[in-house]
């Protein structure tokens, strides 16, 4: 096992070497409609990379595309320095996938699981048995790896499709919403594996979510897709910051034109924009605006339900380029 790699000793590395992804005006339609359009993707060897967007919004489409599992409709993908379409063969042994729906046999135990999957990619025995051993370590799944599978809960479910996703050591490994529908201690569990696998083994991985905390707290960058383009990309912290450095934001109802832009004059106000009820307005020192700010709207035609200052998310920049949010209903 490697020593700890940080993040930054990772990036300076990688810079002159393949990328694990690189996609080139990469295209899926599905009759009329493009699912992914356009898309020019790089993801760097060694880093988790967090593709974020909503139910729709191409994300799974553009996964299994990486994944050799659909073809494009046009422009090109290399994963692990292989074309997808020219050399599914060669991606598929240098990656695992742990798609949203774990595709286990309720009938086998883990165990067996395990051994299969290491068997399918051509693992003599005794390696399959130190490579089992050695995924057991990485992904807790405890005395329970002896069970049938059918008496495992969602969460060792998730966690046992990891594990068979690292048998055959791959240099990538592409998670699909891997914490869609868990409790919050398995969700954490998860995050948890996931980083230390990065960090430990430095294995590369592109992580589909709609969690934003997910994404927040794993990816070293994330890429933000909006009806199946990449609307903005980069490490969270430059994102969030290019929002502001406070949000102030003010739940409202009613209609007054002119408030947007005078908001805008306001000193510290660097950017104002409506998201169906609520006013984001972003300011260089949110508690010093947000008296001139509640001054102005108490005075509009607007009817203020509340105000609150807080810092930047992800949703808040997926909402300023796109007009709405991530997180429709909020995460499940």
């Amino acid at each position: 096992m490697s020593m700890p790699l940080a993040v930054e000793e990772a990036r300076s590395e990688t810079v002159d070497t393949e990328p694990a992804i690189r996609t080139d005006a990469l295209v899926r339609r599905f009759g009329p409609t493009s699912a992914v359009d356009g898309i020019d993707l790089v993801v760097r060897c060694g880093e988790i990379y967090g593709f974020l967007g909503p139910n729709g919004a191409g994300k799974s489409t553009l996964i299994r595309m990486l994944c050799t599992l659909l073809r494009p409709s046009a422009g090109r993908a290399v994963v692990a320095g292989h074309d997808v379409v020219a050399e599914p063969n060669e991606v598929r042994l240098r990656i695992g996938v742990a798609l949203q729906e774990a595709a286990l046999d309720n009938a086998q135990t883990g165990r067996e699981l395990l051994a299969l999957q290491g068997r399918l990619y051509g693992l003599g025995r005794d390696t399959v048995r130190r490579r089992v051993d050695e995924v057991l370590d990485l992904v807790s799944i405890g005395a329970a790896i002896d069970r049938r599978i059918g008496t495992y809960s969602g969460g060792m479910k998730r966690r046992l499709d990891l594990a068979a996703a690292l048998v055959h050591r791959p240099e990538l490994v592409f998670l699909d919403e891997p914490t869609t529908g868990l409790d919050p201690e398995s969700r954490a569990r998860v995050w948890s594996e996931v980083a230390r696998l990065n960090r430990e083994l430095g294995i590369t991985i592109f992580l589909t979510t709609q969690y934003l905390e997910e994404a927040d707290a794993l990816a070293h960058r994330v890429g933000i897709i909006s009806s199946g383009k990449l609307v903005a990309e980069g490490p969270p912290d430059h994102l969030k910051r290019s929002i502001g450095a406070d949000l102030v934001v003010a739940r409202v109802s009613g209609h007054d034109p002119a408030v947007l832009d005078q908001l805008q004059e306001l000193e510290g106000v660097q950017m104002v924009s409506r998201v169906d009820d609520a006013l984001l307005i972003a300011a260089s020192d949110g508690p010093a605006s947000v008296l001139p700010v509640a001054s102005l709207l108490y005075a509009s035609a607007l009817q203020v339900d509340s105000l609150t200052l807080r810092s930047p998310t992800l949703d808040d920049v997926f909402a300023e380029l796109t007009g709405s949010h991530i997180q429709v209903a909020g995460a499940r």
